[in-house]
């Protein structure tokens, strides 16, 4: 598994999420229990999706314990100012349109998307637009193939 880049805030959010499934564990573990009590487990629909929603948890927390062990926590002290790194938000203008937007880059644990607050969307470092604005520095132009095409961006600013 590669390297997977996060921001602080982004490797605590995922612990969490981490600590709230293993908190579940038990819950479900009681109704294991609870159910095998009622008899024939053969034809016990609450024993089965029980089992199968604790299969479910602990294939999901084996996933995340795994994301988190591969992940490296950026640090912004070690990011020049007038780079584009994780964590930044970028004011781009279309060269083509004229059209500005702005854009936070987001780790890949954190959006399997894009995802907007209204003024700032969020773009996964893995996207293509992502991967097109990382390490980029201010007055730099950059170009994103989407699907209809390419889009030459030029970065405004970093704030």
């Amino acid at each position: 598994m590669d390297v997977q880049l996060l921001t602080r805030q982004e490797k605590n959010n995922l612990e969490e999420q981490l600590k709230a499934m293993i908190a579940k564990r038990p819950q479900i573990a009681a109704r294991i229990a609870e159910a095998r009590e009622k008899g024939d487990l053969r034809e016990n629909a609450d024993y089965h999706a029980a089992r199968e929603e604790l299969a479910m948890l602990e294939a999901r927390i084996r996933n995340l314990e795994q994301r988190l062990k591969s992940a490296s926590v950026v640090n912004p002290d070690d990011i020049p100012a007038d780079m584009v790194f994780l964590g930044s938000t970028v004011k781009v203008r279309d060269v083509q349109t004229g059209e500005a937007e702005m854009f936070r880059l987001v780790g890949e644990l954190n959006k399997s998307a894009f995802d907007s607050d209204g003024e700032v969307m969020e773009v996964s470092a893995k996207s293509p637009l992502g991967e097109a604005l990382m390490r980029a520095r201010a007055g730099q132009k950059v170009r994103v193939r989407v699907p209809r095409g390419e889009i030459c961006y030029e970065i405004m600013e970093i704030l």
